[in-house]
């Protein structure tokens, strides 16, 4: 929608607010732009007029479920198992679309078709795709990813005290889990566990159902708060050896998923940055001071291409991301300088954008406030700006920093 201006002599239409100033998602097939057409019409014409109400509330649009679920972008990326299939390149800009208008919807969908059904695609058995995946592609199953723990967070690699015990033809999980999406609701959780046997990390299906399993809502949260997050408590929770990720031995494996979906969060970021953007540039177009809108002044269009330049940088550089990714050329510091340099961006244009707005810039109302919120977790998870810092420079020095 045009924004208009009437003046006493003429009327003035008003550029649409756009954060693909460079006009990349162009680079998409016909088909893609389609796809990504309707990702764009549900969450302008489903979510956004309702998700103020359910972030202000705590609370998960799950209403709002079959109508995403006929978008059929679930497992976009991974070809075969009813997934969508396509490239990483559109999952990125889907990631984005989604982020724009919500990073809480985002998000689930990240852990959902990202992390979970990531954990199953790269690391499970063929037995295990062709069971988990197509329920979980149709969203007939949502997933959880349970890595993080209350008392560890970067030193997942080596610090895992939640653990993993084989009797006979089951496992014997033990620990807790903190921060996980889509827990309090959903159908299954990989749990990530150290095996008390060897000390090597491994992977696990554990449907929530499962007796020894017990998921509490985390309260009280700033950001995300559309997320239903969870503590997660194992209590000898029992699992069969079926339900162990068959392709998974090590932290290494682990980390192939890490390296897919930190990307996704550099992408999830640039959609975050987006959406703060427009809504701060739509709101200087008919924000009126002093007799004229605030987006003739000289300081808010500064603010405003500083924002631009911000977003543009990012996108430019998540869509070389996602072409490497395609190529098959990925590597752990690409994704790690990409997640590290967009949120940095993302938290500075969400800043520009809430200062832009004044006082104003602290409400719901104009959206604002919330990307400014919701940034502040996306800043964090999937490895904190120093840890992935760390990686990229071990990668460029040759020398490892990490204590």
């Amino acid at each position: 929608m045009t924004t208009t201006l009437k003046s006493p002599t003429a009327a003035v239409t008003l550029p649409k607010p756009n954060g693909d100033f460079y006009q990349l998602t162009e680079s998409l097939s016909d088909g893609d732009r389609a796809v990504l057409l309707k990702v764009r019409a549900f969450m302008e014409t489903s979510v956004a007029p309702v998700i103020n109400k359910y972030w202000l509330d705590d609370g998960f649009p799950f209403e709002l479920l079959p109508g995403f679920r006929d978008l059929k972008i679930a497992g976009l990326g991974y070809n075969g198992y009813e997934c969508a299939g396509g490239s990483t390149m559109l999952a990125g800009f889907a990631a984005m679309e989604i982020a724009r208008v919500d990073s809480s919807f985002a998000t689930f969908f990240g852990v959902h078709s990202g992390l979970a059904m990531g954990s199953i695609f790269l690391c499970g058995s063929e037995e295990q795709k062709q069971k988990w995946l197509p329920p979980m592609a149709r969203l007939e199953k949502i997933g959880s990813f349970g890595l993080t723990e209350p008392l560890v967070g970067s030193g997942a690699s080596g610090g895992l005290l939640t653990t993993a015990r084989r009797d006979g033809d089951t496992w014997v999980l033990s620990g807790q889990k903190k921060w996980i999406g889509n827990a309090t609701w959903g159908d299954l959780t990989i749990i990530w566990a150290r095996d008390v046997a060897d000390g090597q990390v491994k992977g696990f299906i554990v449907e929530n159902k499962t007796p020894g399993f017990k998921a509490e809502k985390i309260e009280h949260k700033m950001a995300l708060r559309v997320v239903q997050n969870a503590l997660i408590t194992l209590d000898n929770c029992r699992v069969s050896e079926d339900n162990r990720l068959q392709q998974d031995t090590s932290f290494r494996d682990t980390a192939r998923v890490l390296r897919m979906t930190r990307a996704f969060v550099a992408w999830e970021a640039v959609g975050c940055a987006m959406g703060a953007y427009e809504n701060a540039l739509a709101y200087a177009q008919t924000r009126e001071q002093f007799g004229k809108p605030i987006a003739k002044f000289q300081l808010i269009q500064d603010l405003l291409v500083k924002m631009l330049g911000n977003i543009t940088a990012s996108l430019c550089m998540v869509v070389r991301l996602s072409q490497l990714q395609d190529e098959g050329k990925l590597k752990d510091e690409h994704a790690s300088l990409a997640k590290a340099f967009c949120t940095v961006k993302m938290r500075e244009t969400v800043g520009f954008a809430r200062e832009l707005l004044g006082a104003n810039g602290i409400l719901l109302d104009h959206h604002v406030g919330r990307f400014v919120a919701d940034a502040e977790a996306i800043y964090s998870y999937e490895g904190t700006r120093e840890m992935n810092t760390l990686i990229v420079g071990k990668a460029i020095t040759g020398f490892g920093a990490f204590v």
